[in-house]
């Protein structure tokens, strides 16, 4: 398997052929009718990470529906997804799955060319989702390409245990207070870090670049203008602010360094390298995998900033696949409440589907691993505070990968901030945005 940031780099330095290979791909596309033929067929269902889809919830589609068996191809991570999709999309979409699923930050760049995908819009769905994850999805002429699994409210998880032997309250309600509570900011959670690390031999938080996730979520036009056209990173003021903050903290010792999805970063879960980190909904699954033997993790209501969302994802249909209207059926009924609501309950990933959020099920629901957290009303509450959807266009995921890996740089190799900066600058000038 590759690391992540070979992943990351690879995708970020053919960002630009993949897009002219995916427009050619499009003008030649042609819609997947399905084989027309009777009997048994089998539907393949492409994921990444943990999307809470059991061996048990597939089989309970195949005895509804008889003649369909479904097989789940799960990569290792998103990035590797990403390459195989766009790779075969590229090639005309020969290899693809029926179902692939796809990640929020590649879903602008996709939408450029739907002839790709299946239009999965239907008045009988309309109303099942959250606005605004329809919107996600919505290409420029109005086709729907995706039906929306999770969306990822945040709030902060945390070491209970490590915060109670560093002297600091550890209670959640405790700690939801005293990084700032309902008006929490950035400045608190890194001035209670400071605290922390003073007293503590784990770092404050995993990974600067997981952190500037955070932040950069609650900027409205991180790298692109309204228009889609790229803001210039070399003049991108707000931009170059986090980066800068990140770097100060890290040179204080609240970051742990580790690059989410490495080996490292997984080990560090057991190895107490870390006391709190940012906490969407699906991370609970990937926290509670990694840290076999340590139970004393928790959940606070609170995120800095008010309020953001890390990720969220999307069931396509590939048009070139040879069951299109089959694969359709399989992914509304995957996005469907009682779907939605079963992986919530199995990976943590909260649902987007508004009857499933509303439900009981969810509402009631605690994380036993996470010391019983009420983690249905706190990820609902998190929701709630979500206040802006940043715009991200079709170079969204090419100019964020190149600051994602600057801040690497820094915190991995331990390179110079203003070197790796410099060299972020030359990343994005490749791209050929501007």
């Amino acid at each position: 398997m590759r690391s992540i940031q070979s992943a990351r780099r690879a995708a970020t330095t053919t960002a630009g052929a993949a897009l002219t290979a995916l427009a050619l791909a499009a003008c030649g596309a042609t819609s997947g009718e399905g084989s027309g033929e009777d009997g048994p067929i089998t539907l393949s269902v492409a994921t990444f990470n943990n999307f809470g889809y059991t061996a048990e919830l597939l089989a309970r589609y195949s005895e509804e529906h008889p003649d369909v068996t479904v097989e789940l191809i799960d990569a290792a991570d998103a990035e590797d997804a990403r390459t195989n999709l766009t790779t075969k999309l590229a090639a005309g979409g020969a290899g693809l799955a029926d179902i692939e699923a796809i990640e929020v930050d590649w879903i602008s760049e996709l939408a450029q060319y739907p002839e790709l995908f299946t239009d999965l819009a239907d008045p009988e769905l309309e109303g099942r989702w959250m606005d605004w994850k329809v919107a996600q999805a919505t290409t420029p002429d109005g086709k729907l390409i995706g039906y929306g699994t999770d969306i990822g409210p945040q709030a902060i998880c945390y070491r209970q245990d490590l915060l109670e032997e560093a002297g600091l309250p550890s209670e959640p309600d405790e700690v939801a207070e005293l990084l700032g509570g309902a008006d929490a900011t950035w400045d608190d959670y890194f001035a209670v870090g400071a605290d922390f690390v003073k007293s503590s031999d784990a770092a404050w938080y995993d990974s600067g670049v997981a952190t500037y996730q955070g932040l950069v979520n609650q900027v409205d036009h991180a790298y692109e203008n309204p228009d889609g056209t790229p803001k210039p990173l070399a003049g991108n003021s707000e931009i170059k602010e986090l980066f800068d903050t990140l770097v100060a903290q890290d040179r204080a010792g609240l970051s742990a360094g580790l690059p989410q999805w490495g080996e490292d970063w997984a080990t560090g879960f057991q190895k107490d390298a870390f006391a709190t980190m940012l906490c969407p909904a699906w991370m609970t699954g990937s926290i509670e995998s990694n840290s076999g033997g340590v139970d004393g993790w928790n959940i606070a209501d609170v995120f800095p900033g008010g309020g953001g969302n890390w990720g969220g994802s999307f069931l396509t249909v590939p048009a070139s696949g040879a069951h299109v209207e089959e694969a359709k059926e399989l992914a509304a009924w995957l996005t469907a409440p009682e779907q939605q609501t079963a992986a919530f309950e199995e990976a943590g990933n909260f649902p987007s589907q508004v009857e499933a959020q509303q439900s009981e099920q969810v509402q009631s629901f605690v994380n036993e691993f996470m010391n019983d957290a009420p983690v249905g009303e706190i990820f609902t509450n998190r929701a709630l505070a979500v206040e802006t959807n940043p715009y991200k266009g079709p170079n969204y995921f090419a100019i964020h990968q190149t600051v994602q890996l600057g801040l690497e740089r820094v915190e991995t190799s331990g390179e110079d901030p203003a070197t790796s900066w410099e060299k972020t600058i030359e990343a994005y000038e490749t791209l050929g945005l501007e």
